[in-house]
């Protein structure tokens, strides 16, 4: 599997374009327009979109997306937030182009998408109804787990207490992964194993 990140919009929020045979591609979370370019600029086709959370600068590029023909996925538990005034466009003054949620999945679910195997992990804390996705060596953590930090939780629907909860699950995975967070550089398990302060 290639891991093609793309910083995106205006927070530029990590999207990353997953791969395995160099022509289908995933995407993880679509914070802008970016992702679309460079999808085609690789001359890959994006069946879908698996979105972390529904803030903003996650989700600002998604109706690019599903025009050009991508499936949008998200938890059912985060439906209702991608729609309304708690996925925070409003509050930075932008404006949210409409899509539609085309699936949805819970925790412990596996999709088999592009010749990929995504597991489901349910990490409420951020937002209510966050995931993150583990495919083979690699965690896609969202706005849950960052290099030696974590997501904020003073946003509506936060849980700092859900949010230590959800880290000490996803650091009790056996082994070591690559993570690939929402923001910022990658990291890996055991090195939040011993330098992430809740864990």
């Amino acid at each position: 599997m290639q891991v093609i990140p793309v910083p995106a919009g205006p927070l530029r929020a990590n999207s990353y374009l997953l791969t395995e045979d160099g022509r289908e591609a995933v995407l993880i979370d679509c914070g802008g327009r970016e992702p679309l370019a460079e999808a085609e600029r690789r001359g890959l086709t994006v069946r879908c979109v698996l979105l972390t959370h529904g803030h903003f600068d996650h989700i600002l590029g998604c109706a690019a997306l599903q025009g050009a023909g991508a499936k949008i996925g998200c938890s059912a538990a985060e439906r209702s937030l991608i729609g309304s005034d708690a996925n925070l466009a409003a509050e930075m003054g932008l404006r949210l182009s409409p899509f539609t949620v085309d699936f949805t999945f819970e925790d412990g679910d596996v999709l088999d998408l592009c010749g990929m195997r995504f597991s489901v992990i349910a990490t409420p804390g951020h937002t209510p109804g966050g995931v993150c996705f583990r495919a083979g060596n690699v965690l896609f953590s969202g706005d849950t787990l960052f290099l030696e930090s974590v997501g904020r939780t003073d946003f509506p629907g936060g849980s700092l207490s859900q949010l230590r909860q959800s880290v000490r699950r996803l650091l009790e995975i056996p082994g070591d992964l690559t993570v690939y967070p929402g923001h910022d550089d990658p990291t890996s398990l055991d090195h939040e194993r011993k330098y992430n302060p809740f864990a």
